[in-house]
C-alpha cells in the first residue's frame, strides 16, 4: 500500500526561549544582557535570531522520520507501531511564526522583512504536510482564524515567495546567524522554496503549462538563481557549547532512537557509500570508535520487548549520523543543492522544463554525496537501481528514490517524497497496533482545536476523507 505542542529537539526547544540582541552568529547568544521584562519594545534582531537558531528542529523532526522510515525506535516503540498522534501546531503560531510576525508588523527594515517571510513559508510548509488543512491567511490574527486548504496554503506560499524575492533592497539585516546577511543567499532561498513547494503539486497539476510547471519554471528561471551548489545550502551552523546541534542533543543521556533497517537495506541494495556517514556505531565521543560508521539498522515497526532484546544482541546498532557529522557543532541542513537539483529532475522528467535530464540527476547525486565529504564511484549511475534514461520506465520511481536517500535524515522531507510518489516501497510496521495498521499519512487535529476553534476545525476535518485520522490523504497527496 502506498504510502500538546510541535515537538522539536532538546536544544532547539531551549533555544526558542532564548533572547539576545543583534547578533550574526550563534555563539554571541551567550553574550546579552537583555532583558526582556524590562520593555515592551521587541528586539528584531533577537527575534530573528531565536527564530533562526530553532528552525533546525523543522527538519529533525522524529515522528514524521518514523512515518518516513528513516528511524526506528530502539525502546520505546508506539509511535512506530502507529499509536493515536494528535500533536498541537498551536505552539508553533504562538512561538515562531509570531516572532516572525512582529518583525513584519514592524517593517523596520525591508530585508528583514523579507527574510522573515521567506521563513514564515518554510515553517507554515511544514505545518501544512503535517495536517493539511490549518489556519493561514487568518492565522496570527485572532484567536479563531479560518482554516484554509492545503490548496490555498500552497498558493498563498509560492505566492509570497514569487513577491518577496524581488523586494530585497539596501537594508541591513541584523540577527542573520544562517546567512549572515547575504541578500544573494536568502533570494535563492526563496526560489529554492518555492520550486521544492511547486514539485510537490505534480499529482494535483502534472501538466507541463499547469500551474505548479509554471511556478517551477519561474523560479527556475529567475535572476536571483536558486540553490545550485553546497556554498549556498540553507542550513544552521551550530557552535556548540550551550547551542548544539539538535541530532547531537538526541543522544545527549539517551539512545531512543536509531537508523532503521529500511534505510540501510536501501543503502545496501544500491551500493550507497553515503552509508557511511548515515550510521554512527556509537554516540560516544572522544573515544577509538566515535566516528566509526554502522551499517546495522534497527529493526522498524517491533514492539518494545522485541526491540530491546534486539538492541542488547547488536550494540552497534546504527544511529542517526555518524559521529563527525553529529558533533555539538555539526550543522543541521533545512534545504540543500542536492534536494533541489534532484526536483529539477524531476521537472524535466515530467517535461516541465528542457533542461538535460541525465545532466541534472546525476548531478543532483553527486551534491547529496559531496554534501557528506563523499564522491559517487562511476558504476554507481549504471545501476538499475539508480540509472534513468529520457523516457524510462524506471526515472519515476529512481528519481523519487534518490530524493529521498539525499532528504535524509529529514524525516518530513522523506515522508513528503514517499506520501507523494509512493516510493521507496515502504511496508507497515509488523508490530502495528492501530486499528488500520497503515502508515499514517498525516498528524490529527488536537483536541483543543475542537475547543477552542471548534466550527473552523470541523469545517476542516469535513474535507478530510474519513475525518480527522492519520490515514487521511492531504490535498496533494492525490494515490
Amino acid at each position: 500500500m502506498k504510502k500538546n505542542i510541535f515537538k522539536i529537539g532538546t536544544v532547539a526547544a531551549l533555544l526558542l526561549g532564548v533572547t539576545i540582541s543583534g547578533c550574526n552568529k550563534l555563539s554571541d547568544f551567550g553574550d546579552t544582557n537583555v532583558n526582556p521584562g524590562a520593555t515592551t519594545e521587541p528586539v528584531l534582531s533577537a527575534l530573528l535570531t531565536n527564530v533562526e537558531a530553532g528552525i533546525a528542529g523543522y527538519a529533525s523532526q522524529t515522528l514524521p522520520g518514523l512515518y518516513a522510515q528513516y528511524i526506528s525506535e530502539t525502546q520505546y516503540t508506539d509511535a512506530s507501531l502507529y499509536s493515536i498522534n494528535q500533536a498541537n501546531f498551536t505552539g508553533i503560531y504562538q512561538g515562531n511564526l509570531y516572532d516572525l510576525q512582529n518583525i513584519i508588523i514592524r517593517n523596520e527594515s525591508q530585508n528583514m522583512t523579507n527574510v522573515a517571510k521567506i521563513l514564515q513559508q518554510y515553517i507554515f510548509w511544514t505545518v501544512t504536510d503535517r495536517w493539511g488543512d490549518i489556519p493561514y491567511s487568518e492565522a496570527l490574527q485572532g484567536t479563531t482564524p479560518k482554516y484554509d486548504t492545503q490548496e490555498e496554503v500552497y498558493k498563498g506560499m509560492i505566492a509570497t515567495l514569487s513577491e518577496v524575492v524581488d523586494q530585497f533592497d539596501g537594508s541591513p539585516i541584523s540577527g542573520d546567524v544562517i546567512f549572515g546577511g547575504d541578500v544573494a543567499k536568502w533570494r535563492k532561498t526563496a526560489n529554492s522554496l518555492r520550486m521544492l513547494m511547486a514539485i510537490q503539486l505534480s499529482e494535483r497539476f502534472p501538466a507541463a503549462g499547469g500551474y505548479a510547471a509554471t511556478e517551477f519554471n519561474s523560479a527556475l528561471s529567475h535572476s536571483a538563481g536558486y540553490i545550485s551548489s553546497n556554498e549556498d545550502n540553507f542550513l544552521v551552523p551550530f557552535p556548540g557549547g550551550n547551542f548544539k546541534n539538535t541530532w547531537w542533543s538526541l543522544y545527549d543521556g539517551r539512545e531512543d532512537f536509531g537508523q532503521s533497517n529500511t534505510m540501510t537495506g536501501l543503502t545496501s541494495s544500491l551500493s550507497d557509500t553515503r552509508q557511511q556517514v548515515f550510521g554512527g556505531e556509537t554516540k560516544v565521543e572522544g573515544q577509538d570508535n566515535s566516528n566509526n560508521t554502522s551499517n546495522i539498522g534497527v529493526p522498524y515497526g517491533w514492539t518494545r520487548a522485541k526491540t530491546e532484546a534486539w538492541t542488547s544482541a547488536n550494540p552497534k546498532w546504527a544511529r542517526v549520523l555518524r559521529g563527525d557529522k553529529r558533533t555539538q557543532s555539526s550543522p543541521i541542513y533545512i534545504i540543500t543543492a542536492a534536494q533541489v537539483t534532484l526536483a529539477r529532475a524531476e521537472a524535466a522528467n515530467l517535461g516541465w522544463t528542457s533542461e538535460n535530464l541525465v545532466n541534472v540527476y546525476n548531478a543532483g547525486i553527486r551534491q547529496s554525496f559531496e554534501q557528506w565529504g563523499l564522491t559517487p564511484a562511476a558504476s554507481y549511475f549504471t545501476q538499475s537501481g539508480v540509472a534513468i534514461t529520457p523516457g524510462g520506465a524506471n526515472n519515476e520511481r529512481n528519481i523519487a528514490i534518490q530524493r529521498y536517500i539525499a532528504s535524509y535524515p529529514d524525516g518530513l522531507q522523506g515522508w513528503n517524497i514517499w506520501r507523494k510518489s509512493g516510493y521507496p516501497v515502504l511496508q507497515p510496521a509488523a508490530d502495528a497496533t492501530s486499528t488500520i495498521k497503515e502508515i499514517p499519512t498525516r498528524f490529527m487535529y488536537h483536541p483543543s482545536e475542537y475547543t477552542t476553534n471548534e466550527v473552523n476545525v470541523r469545517e476542516a476535518e469535513s474535507r478530510l476523507q474519513g475525518g480527522n485520522i492519520m490515514t487521511a490523504r492531504v490535498w496533494w497527496d492525490v494515490d
